[in-house]
């Protein structure tokens, strides 16, 4: 599981796999902007999300219900998930 789990450090990882399994060039984690829309401004399609979403699933340890995928649009909406999917699973173990 990626080390920083604040909403910045999910961010940047968010990013960084997105960089990563689309092979994006001329952007970083840094200056890739975490609200730009996905689908309308990189036009990830369905299987791109998928797969960005197995990915994260994996390393988070977290489960991204497949009729979520339209309502993660931005870096921004997937770490705020991927948080909220995190507390949730602290409170259960609690």
């Amino acid at each position: 599981m990626p080390e920083n789990l604040e909403i910045k450090g999910i961010f940047r990882h968010v990013a960084e796999v997105i960089i990563g399994e689309l092979k994006l060039e001329d952007v970083t984690a840094d200056t890739f902007n975490p609200d730009m829309d996905l689908v309308d401004e990189l036009g990830i399609d369905s299987m791109d999300l998928a797969t960005i979403s197995l990915v994260l699933q994996d390393e988070y340890k977290i489960l991204i219900d497949e009729d979520d995928y339209p309502k993660l649009k931005t870096i921004r909406l997937i770490a705020d998930y991927i948080k909220g999917k995190l507390a949730a699973k602290s409170i259960d173990r609690n």
